[in-house]
Formats: C-alpha cells, sequence, structure tokens
C-alpha cells in the first residue's frame, strides 16, 4: 500500500479546523437571529430589509430572516444608503467610519457590515431600537 500523500493530509486537517471554528461560532450566536452573524476578525454582518421614504428613522422588527428599518431618505442617488449607514451607526453606538454596506446598495435588501463590534451587543441593540 503506498503511503499517503502530505498534501491531502494538510487539506484534511485544515477542512476539519475550520468545521470546528464554524461549530464554536454556532454555539456563541445560537440564541441570535440568523440575520445577525459575526464575521472574522471582529466584524458583524447585518442582513436589512430597507424601506425608504419613511417620515422618520426607525427599526420596525427584528426577524431571522431581516432587521426591518424605516428610513427618513428617499430611494435617489444614494441618499437612502446614506441615511441608512448614519441611523445604523447612532442606533448601534459605534462611529460612522465603521458601517458599511457590503452587498445590495442598489436593493431594499442589504448586508451592512459592522467593524469591531460584537454580535451579542449588536442585537441587543436593535432589539432595543425595536421597542422603543
Amino acid at each position: 500500500m503506498a503511503p499517503a500523500k502530505k498534501g491531502k493530509a494538510k487539506a484534511k486537517a485544515k477542512a476539519n479546523s475550520s468545521e470546528s471554528t464554524q461549530s464554536t461560532n454556532k454555539t456563541i450566536n445560537s440564541n441570535l437571529p440568523s440575520c445577525i452573524r459575526s464575521v472574522a476578525p471582529s466584524s458583524v454582518a447585518i442582513t436589512i430589509h430597507a424601506k425608504p421614504g419613511a417620515k422618520s428613522a426607525s427599526v420596525t422588527d427584528v426577524s431571522d430572516e431581516a432587521v426591518g428599518v424605516q428610513i427618513d431618505a428617499p430611494a435617489k442617488d444614494g441618499e437612502a444608503n446614506a441615511a441608512l449607514l448614519d441611523y445604523m451607526s447612532s442606533v448601534l453606538g459605534v462611529k460612522r467610519r465603521q458601517v458599511s454596506i457590503g452587498a445590495g446598495s442598489k436593493s431594499r435588501d442589504k448586508i451592512v457590515i459592522v467593524e469591531e463590534v460584537i454580535a451579542q451587543n449588536v442585537y441587543n441593540a436593535l432589539d432595543k431600537a425595536s421597542r422603543s
């Protein structure tokens, strides 16, 4: 029988370590809705369903699918995106430069990335904002 190649053993070990990291992340974030997830190294991705053109900015709901956010800016020329990022930074208590749109800049469904925060803190802030 031929000896096992070293490359395959390394790939297998790497796959096993990434699986254990994923299961650890699932355990840590098991009490959070799936729309809020940790991304490496210390950021959080939030799935948002934006509702532009509202009278005032507010978090309407936090569900497993997405966080509903009303925006008090029209959906043209990126005004709603800028208002969304400003509002999210104020709700989460972070600096504006820590918040960016990761995907969906021309869609109502967006992924907002918040840097240097903990997922549980993000959930707590969004939950508090949705209740008020």
